[in-house]
């Protein structure tokens, strides 16, 4: 019996070691006589702590041995930063760029990412909310999210960092990552001009995002500049979306006189118009050219491989990572950097299905008519 009483006097003795070897944040914060908050804000860095007080606390952590890895970080100034990253976007291509862009960069950089969707608009508030009281610091919002400036200025209030990617237009409030969709769109309708179409397509992207007008409008620009005239009925509305792509690219090739060309506002789309005009027994590109926009996968493992413009998504995002964590670590200084917008450069990148008119549309309305 004695020998069972030692042999449990000598565990317990070993667990209150084992406890008394990891202190919790409230034991620093009863040593340092302040608030678990404040020890919090002493770790992460943050600048709003008196210099007494963050001494006391320092002093009590190292009294205490108080250095999880975590916590080792926050003291040399390198707290790991939680960013959120939502998204409703229906384009499963981009997103999956979207996303290991972000990803591999939080990894290179000991960011914490989570990732939220938000298929419904009405719950993009309520979730930012949340988020920011759990603790997350910055947010990343692709479109059609980083057009929402209600919800931006709903994170600035919160004194949490957004950073829109891919938004139409910049604000000067908010930080924001993005091509010159106006340009890109304008530079692929010229180049289609240039292999000599005349009547050329376009679908629209979703009606909800900026970016979807800039590449209409810039289209228009460069069909108006060629001194082609503008026709309304070459303009179909579509989503972004392999589904509305697909119900535009029906009613562009049921027109007559055809389109010789067709230039969707992203990948998705274009790629719907290409499946659309086989199954009409078209050819691509020798019966019909069909161009794209934003270089996602897709892009490049349908057949014929699309001529498009290649968006920078991943280095778009990689970008925004960086940006807030350079954001953070200007506050946890004390200092305010100036909102961080930038402008990356866009690629023309040609591949398979474009072609000249001359090659384009010779037999494309009787194989139309046979197919129906």
């Amino acid at each position: 019996m004695a020998e069972r009483d030692v042999t449990t006097r000598q565990r317990q003795k070993r667990g209150a070691r084992r406890g008394n070897s990891a202190p919790t944040i409230a034991d620093v914060a009863r040593e340092a006589r302040c608030s678990p908050m404040t020890v919090s804000r002493v770790i992460n860095g943050e600048g709003n702590v008196r210099e007494e007080t963050r001494e006391q606390v320092l002093a009590a952590v190292r009294k205490l041995n108080y250095s999880p890895n975590r916590a080792a970080r926050s003291l040399a100034g390198g707290e790991q930063l939680r960013i959120a990253l939502m998204f409703d976007n229906p384009s499963a291509s981009y997103l999956s760029e979207f996303l290991m862009g972000a990803l591999e960069e939080a990894a290179r950089n000991d960011i914490h990412l989570e990732v939220q969707s938000c298929d419904n608009p009405a719950d993009a508030a309520p979730l930012v909310r949340k988020l920011a009281e759990g603790g997350i610091g910055g947010f990343i919002l692709p479109p059609p999210l980083c057009d929402d400036q209600s919800l931006l200025d709903l994170v600035s209030e919160l004194d949490a960092i957004a950073i829109a990617v891919g938004p139409g237009k910049a604000t000067g409030s908010h930080g924001a990552v993005m091509i010159d969709d106006f340009q890109a769109a304008y530079d692929m309708t010229q180049h289609i001009i240039g292999l000599g179409h005349t009547r050329i397509g376009f679908i629209i992207g979703n009606p909800e995002q900026v970016a979807s007008g800039r590449r209409l409008n810039g289209y228009r620009a460069a069909i108006e500049d060629a001194g082609l005239e503008p026709l309304d009925d070459l303009i179909v509305q579509g989503r972004f979306t392999y589904r509305s792509g697909m119900a535009a690219a029906e009613k562009l090739l049921a027109l007559s006189p055809l389109p010789t060309a067709i230039f969707a506002s992203n990948d998705d789309m274009a790629a719907a118009t290409v499946a659309v005009a086989h199954r009409r027994h078209l050819d691509v590109p020798n019966d019909i050219t069909v161009c794209g926009f934003d270089d996602t996968a897709m892009a490049s493992t349908i057949w014929p491989e699309l001529t498009t413009i290649r968006q920078p998504i991943r280095e778009m995002t990689a970008w925004a990572v960086t940006a807030i964590a350079r954001i953070t670590r200007a506050r946890r200084g004390s200092e305010r950097l100036k909102v961080e917008q930038t402008i990356l450069p866009y690629t023309l990148v040609r591949r398979e299905s474009d072609a000249a008119p001359s090659l384009a549309g010779s037999s494309s309305a009787s194989k139309v008519r046979d197919s129906t």
